[in-house]
């Protein structure tokens, strides 16, 4: 199979058309589990563990390899609009997630209501996305880590909703923010080994 180009882009289903209502039922209870069994530590923890292998993978390639755009098949958690990025991409859509979540636990720990309504279609990346995103990318993590670290009670009354999961505590967020990371470090992980092979 060669490897599409932006020139001629894969016909995919559009941003936030969801997962399968069975990845979104076993997503929902592994969340539960993480958030019933985690602690602020241990979350902390697992977000820098995922952040860690994804600059492990990252470590070493060139501009062009990171900046390729390589259509992997649909993992498990993925959307099918997000199966043509590049590493760049992902590293984008990583960035604004993680400042979304940073966000809204902060407001939710406060007793605030975060802004308007999370949703998957409006956290895409750039297409035009460059090397400039890697520090973007980092900041957001040094954040929200900073955040995970904070060691105050995520345990919220107040809840926001995720458009799979439902209305999530500042703990259900915090928990996701690993989980999130190590979706989108296989799916890096897929981009970088079908981009060598020149598709899959």
């Amino acid at each position: 199979m060669t490897r599409p180009n932006t020139v001629n882009p894969p016909r995919l289903a559009p941003p936030g058309a969801g997962v399968p209502a069975i990845e979104r039922i076993v997503g929902g209870l592994i969340l539960s589990v993480h958030r019933c069994l985690g602690t602020p530590a241990s979350m902390s923890s697992r977000f820098e563990r995922e952040r860690g292998a994804i600059a492990a993978l990252c470590a070493g390639r060139n501009d062009a390899t990171l900046s390729s755009r390589v259509l992997i098949p649909r993992l498990r958690g993925l959307e099918d609009s997000s199966r043509f990025w590049s590493v760049y991409m992902t590293l984008d859509h990583l960035r604004i997630v993680n400042d979304a979540i940073d966000r809204a636990i902060g407001d939710l720990v406060q007793n605030r209501m975060p802004d308007g309504t999370a949703s998957t279609a409006a956290v895409k990346p750039s297409d035009r996305v460059g090397s400039e995103v890697v520090a973007a990318y980092e900041s957001s993590c040094d954040t929200l880590a900073t955040m995970l670290a904070a060691g105050v009670d995520f345990r919220t009354t107040l809840r926001y909703a995720h458009p799979w999961f439902g209305p999530l505590d500042a703990a259900g967020w915090s928990a996701l923010s690993a989980i999130h990371m190590g979706i989108h470090r296989v799916q890096i992980k897929r981009i970088l080994r079908d981009g060598t092979r020149g598709g899959a």
